[in-house]
Parts: C-alpha cells; sequence; structure tokens
C-alpha cells in the first residue's frame, strides 16, 4: 500500500515538473518571436561606410622643446685689469686659440723684470755659497790628514768639521732660493700670459659684456662663446611614452623660425630617471647643423616615431566603437544591407586611422550611424555618387582598397602617419 502510494506521488511530480518545462520552453519561444518581429520592424538605419585599404602606416608622439648648443663657454681673465682690446663682437666666428681680448699688461711685465732680477741675485748667492763650500771642504780635507800625522790637535779638526758643515748647509739654502725664485718668475709669466685671453674652442660670439677700458676683476665675464655645428635638443618624455623611446630612434625637428624647413636627428640620451613632481624623463636629440640654421635657444617640435608597419590593414578611426567594453567595427554583408558586429584587435592608432591586426576583414565597414545599430541591424546604404563610399581611409594616392581581403599597397609615398 505505501509502494503504490509512493509511486502515485512520483507520477504526480514527474507531471508537475514535464508542465513546468513544457511552459518554459512555449514562453522562450514566444519571447524570440516576438524579438525576432520587433527586429523584423525596425526600419534600416541610414548609414556611411568605406573600404579597408592596406597602406603604410605610423605612430608619431609629438614633444616641445629647447635648441641648445653642443657646448657654450664664457671668456673671462683670471687676472684683474683695464681692458684694452675686444677684437669680437656679437655674431664674429671665433678660431680655436684665436685672441678674443686684451688686458692692460704693464704692471704684470713690471713683475716678471722683478722675479728676473731676484732669480739673477740668488744664482749670484749661490755661486757664492758654492765657492765657499768648497774651500770648507778643502780646509776638512787638511785638518784631517794633519790630524792623522799629529801634527793638527782634536780642536782644529772639529772646527774644520763644524765650518764645512754650515757651509753646506748654506749651499743648500742657496740652492732653495734659486728654485724659489725660478718659481716666482714662472708664476709672474703666468700671470702675465692672462693679459691674453684666447679662444679654447671654435664657435661665434653670443654675448658680449663689456667694451674697451672697463676695469675687470678675476672671473667678470667679456664674451660667451658657443658651438653649435651640432645642436642639441631637450625635450621631457611622459610616463606613458617612456617605455617606447630608444637611443638611435629618429626624430623630425620643426622651428617656428622655418615652418617649412624639416630637420633630422637622432635620440641621443634619455634620463634614467623620471622627475617625481612631473613624471617626465628628460630626453636629448643631437641634430647636425653645419648651415647654423638652428640657433640656440629656439622653440621646437619634435616628432619621434614610436611604432610603424610598411603594409597594415587600416580602416577609419570612426569605424572603431565599443561594445561592452570590447572593440570591434560594423561589417556590412555582401549578400543583403545588413551590418554584423565583428570584434577586432586593434594596432597603431594615428590620429583619422587605425590599424587592424585581426581579424581580416572583407567587406565595407561603417563609419557613421553605428550608434544606432544592432547585430544584424537592416541599414540603408546611399547611393553610389553621393558619398555613399565614403572618402577612404586616406590611405594616400596609390592604394588599392582590399578586394576579398587582400589588398596590395600602392605606390611609394603613402600615408606616413602625423
Amino acid at each position: 500500500m505505501v509502494t503504490c502510494m509512493k509511486k502515485k506521488v512520483l507520477i504526480v511530480v514527474g507531471i508537475i515538473f514535464l508542465a513546468f518545462i513544457t511552459w518554459r520552453v512555449v514562453e522562450l519561444v514566444n519571447k524570440k518571436s516576438v524579438s525576432s518581429a520587433k527586429r523584423a520592424a525596425r526600419p534600416p538605419v541610414a548609414v556611411q561606410v568605406d573600404k579597408v585599404v592596406y597602406a603604410p602606416i605610423q605612430e608619431i608622439r609629438e614633444f616641445t622643446g629647447t635648441v641648445y648648443p653642443i657646448y657654450q663657454y664664457v671668456v673671462a681673465p683670471k687676472v684683474s685689469g683695464r681692458i684694452v682690446e675686444i677684437r669680437k663682437r656679437i655674431g664674429d666666428p671665433v678660431r680655436r686659440g684665436e685672441i678674443i681680448a686684451r688686458i692692460d699688461d704693464a704692471e704684470y711685465q713690471q713683475a716678471v723684470l722683478e722675479s728676473e732680477a731676484n732669480l739673477k741675485i740668488a744664482d749670484a748667492s749661490l755661486t757664492e755659497t758654492i765657492g765657499q763650500a768648497e774651500l770648507a771642504k778643502q780646509e776638512l780635507d787638511r785638518a784631517q790628514s794633519l790630524t792623522a800625522k799629529g801634527i793638527a790637535s782634536p780642536s782644529e779638526l772639529d772646527a774644520a768639521v763644524s765650518s764645512n758643515t754650515a757651509q753646506q748647509s748654506r749651499l743648500k739654502l742657496a740652492q732653495a732660493q734659486v728654485e724659489q725664485r725660478e718659481a716666482s718668475l714662472n708664476s709672474a709669466k703666468i700671470r702675465l700670459s692672462y693679459t691674453v685671453l684666447n679662444a679654447t674652442e671654435p664657435g661665434s660670439v653670443g654675448e658680449r659684456f663689456v667694451d674697451e677700458g672697463a676695469l675687470l676683476s678675476p672671473n667678470s665675464p667679456i664674451v660667451t662663446v658657443v658651438g653649435y655645428d651640432r645642436v642639441i635638443i631637450r625635450t621631457t618624455v611622459v610616463e606613458r611614452d617612456y617605455g617606447r623611446i630608444r637611443t638611435g630612434q629618429t626624430a623630425d625637428i620643426i622651428v617656428d623660425a622655418y615652418p617649412d624647413q624639416h630637420f633630422s636627428g637622432k635620440v641621443a640620451r634619455i634620463a634614467p630617471m623620471l622627475q617625481e613632481s612631473a613624471r617626465v624623463a628628460q630626453m636629448e636629440v643631437e641634430v647636425a647643423n653645419e648651415a647654423h640654421i638652428l640657433k640656440p635657444g629656439m622653440f621646437t617640435r619634435v616628432r619621434v616615431v614610436l611604432a610603424e608597419n610598411d603594409n597594415a590593414q587600416i580602416v577609419p578611426s570612426q569605424a572603431v566603437v565599443n561594445v561592452d567594453g570590447t572593440p570591434g567595427i560594423f561589417v556590412i554583408d555582401k549578400i543583403e544591407p545588413v551590418a554584423h558586429f565583428l570584434p577586432v584587435k586593434t594596432g597603431i592608432v594615428a590620429a583619422d586611422r587605425t590599424e587592424i591586426l585581426s581579424p581580416q576583414i572583407n567587406g565595407a565597414v561603417v563609419t557613421l550611424g553605428q550608434n544606432l545599430l544592432l547585430e544584424g541591424s537592416r541599414v540603408l546604404l546611399p547611393r553610389e555618387g553621393k558619398g555613399g563610399k565614403g572618402s577612404g581611409a586616406k590611405g594616400g594616392s596609390g592604394v588599392r582598397e582590399n578586394q576579398a581581403g587582400k589588398g596590395q599597397p600602392g605606390s611609394p609615398g603613402g600615408d606616413k602617419g602625423r
């Protein structure tokens, strides 16, 4: 009896479960039908489309900086005096070793003459001391000989020894005095040479601080000489780009003074640290400047290529959208005017163009109106000749469009990025 009751309960439960499953399936089918009906009922969305091209693309970063000379130094005297001559003015070229200025040297000439006279006195004193030392040595030798024979007393020998020792000391003193006078003479000659100021390196006069007749103290600047056959452009790199900059990378230089000219340089140095306050690192770009067109102090814009691809699959940047956090594009079906969302992996982004690394794209991509699209939405394409095919991906003239997913680069000189 109990077993029979259990079987009836199980049968009832099974019937209820099957009824529930049937109800859920019917409900899902109805919802899908309603959804399909709603979608079918949606009017087509007017969109603008463009084609995929294969062309070169570059990712370029622009930095601002200032031009500095490869070296710069100040011509200044090491001694005080009045300037009697300055041979260079602003902008004048300077050769290595060329005389820049002269200081009145009468006082220093006199110091040399005085040192020379003192040296002569010391030489004469040395000569006299040498003679006296030789006599004292002879007296010592004679006293030692007589003492050995018993003729001279020990006290006479002691006196001779003391005299010889004293004369040798005087000789050393006279020699030291001669060396001192020679050193003094050399110092006087060096100070005299400081009255003539020469250029240590070639360049041009950038600044002039004084004129003839000025009374200068030591280290007072006279002129500044700059060497700018090569120049250094100093700029800063933000943390985002720091890891993508390498020494040796080519840089394109533009200055406001010559907007139509471009100068080529290379990244020479990158600081091994970032400034904590601004999170930027110093970078130096060296540029050849034999024509001296770039002047120290000029404001510059430095463009560095961070990445490039000579044959990239490119779409207009406005075609790339994010759907639920996934980047992708809407592609128009070739058979019927329906848009399908295609997730993509992007590469180089250059202003109005974006590189698509994967997948390979077949067909036209939507560039305008994609915010109104859903997967499978019907679209309304513009008529041929009225902007329906867009303006291309701006890949430069001579770039063939992608046919069946296979494009070829056209003539050289395609887009090089911005």
